[in-house]
C-alpha cells in the first residue's frame, strides 16, 4: 500500500516528461477497463440467468451517473487500446523507443481524434432519450445503489475468502520458504508475449463492440420496442415487458451462413478481454502489494474472479436465453400484422 501512495504522490510531482504520463494513464484505464468488465460480464449473464435482474440492470443503466461512467469507459477503452498497440509496436522494434516521446503524443493526438465524433454520437443518443422519453429529470441513486451494492459486497467477500485461504497458506512451510532468484520465468516470458498479442487481436473486437452498443445503437436504444438490434436479422424488438432481454436474444440468435456469428463474437472478446485484463491486475498487484499474505490473498481473488467471470460469461452466450427463436419471429410476426391490420406501420 505504501508503494501505491508514493506511485501516485511521485507521479503527480513528475514533471516534464510524458512517458510517465503515458504510462499511469495506461494502469489507470486498464483498471477501470476491468472493474467494467466483471460488473459487465455478470450483468449480461442474467439475460440467460436471471431476465428480471437484467431488466433492472439495464435500467439503471440509463441513469444520469452510469451514463458519465459510460463516457468515461470508452475514454479509457481507446486510450488503453492505442496506448497499448504503441507499447506492443515498440516492443517489436526496441530500436524505434527513441520516438517513445512522439509516440506517446500520437497516442493522445488519435485518442482525441477518435472520442470527440464518438461523444458527440453518444450525446446525440442521450439527448434523443431525454427528449422522447423521460418526463423529469432524476439522478436515480436508487437505482445506482441497488445495482452496484451487490459487487461491492461480492469484492467484500471474495477478498476476505482469499485473505482466509492465505492466511492458511502461510502456516505451510513449503509455501513460504524463500524463492531463489531465478533468472526468468518461461511463464512469464509468455504472459508477457501474450498481452502484446492479445492486446492487438482485441483492438478490432473491442472497437466493433463500441461502435455497435455505443455509437450506431445507443445503451438507450436496448430497452426501445420496435428497434432492430443492429446486425441482426430476426427482427424488431417487440415484447414490451423484456425488451432489453429481447435485445440480448435477437443478437445471440441470429445466425450467418449457420453460425450464430454474436456468440462466436462475444466468445472471443470474452476469452481475450477477461485473461489480458486480468494479467494486467496480477501486475498491479505485484507491483504495489509487498506484503506476502495480503499480496497472495489479492492473487487468489484476482484469479477466483478471472475463472469466474469466464466461466459464467461463456454459460450464458452458450446457453439458450429463456425463448426460442421460433417464438421471438412469432411474437413480431403478430404484433406486425396487427399494426397492419390497424393501419399503423411498425417501425
Amino acid at each position: 500500500m505504501t508503494s501505491l501512495v508514493l506511485t501516485i504522490t511521485e507521479t503527480l510531482r513528475y514533471r516534464g516528461k510524458l512517458g510517465q504520463w503515458a504510462w499511469a494513464l495506461h494502469r489507470v484505464s486498464g483498471f477501470g477497463t476491468v472493474v467494467f468488465l466483471i460488473m459487465h460480464v455478470i450483468d449480461t449473464s442474467w439475460a440467460t440467468f436471471y431476465p428480471e435482474l437484467y431488466v433492472k440492470a439495464v435500467d439503471a443503466y440509463k441513469t444520469p451517473l452510469f451514463t458519465v461512467g459510460e463516457f468515461a469507459l470508452v475514454a479509457c477503452v481507446v486510450y488503453h487500446a492505442l496506448n497499448g498497440f504503441r507499447i506492443a509496436l515498440f516492443d517489436y522494434r526496441p530500436q524505434w523507443w527513441r520516438r517513445q516521446e512522439d509516440a506517446a503524443k500520437l497516442v493522445l493526438l488519435g485518442t482525441l481524434v477518435l472520442l470527440v465524433p464518438a461523444f458527440f454520437i453518444m450525446t446525440g443518443h442521450v439527448v434523443n432519450y431525454y427528449n422522447e422519453r423521460v418526463s423529469a429529470f432524476d439522478l436515480g441513486l436508487e437505482k445506482v445503489v441497488e445495482a452496484t451494492a451487490p459487487f461491492a459486497v461480492g469484492t467484500v467477500v471474495v477478498i476476505g475468502l482469499a485473505l482466509i485461504v492465505s492466511a492458511g497458506a502461510s502456516l505451510i512451510p513449503a509455501l513460504n520458504a524463500p524463492k531463489k532468484r531465478l533468472k526468468g520465468s518461461k511463464m512469464e516470458t509468455f504472459m508477457w508475449s501474450f498481452m502484446r498479442i492479445s492486446g492487438i487481436l482485441i483492438i478490432p473486437l473491442v472497437f466493433g463492440h463500441l461502435a455497435m452498443m455505443h455509437l450506431i445503437q445507443g445503451v438507450f436504444d436496448i430497452t426501445r420496442v420496435g428497434h432492430v438490434p443492429v446486425f441482426t436479422n430476426l427482427g424488431p424488438n417487440m415484447n414490451e415487458t423484456l425488451t432489453a432481454v429481447n435485445f440480448v436474444r435477437l443478437r445471440w440468435d441470429t445466425m450467418l451462413a449457420g453460425v450464430y456469428i454474436w456468440r462466436v463474437y462475444d466468445i472471443l472478446l470474452l476469452f481475450l478481454v477477461t485473461l489480458h485484463g486480468f494479467n494486467g491486475l496480477r501486475y498491479i498487484i505485484n507491483d504495489y502489494i509487498h506484503n506476502r499474505l495480503v499480496n497472495r490473498a489479492l492473487r487468489i481473488a484476482s484469479f477466483g474472479t478471472m475463472i469466474g467471470v469466464i466461466l459464467v460469461g461463456a454459460l450464458a452466450i452458450l446457453q439458450s436465453v429463456p425463448a426460442t427463436t421460433a417464438e421471438m419471429l412469432s411474437e413480431a410476426s403478430r404484433a406486425i400484422e396487427m399494426s397492419i391490420n390497424s393501419g399503423i406501420l411498425v417501425r
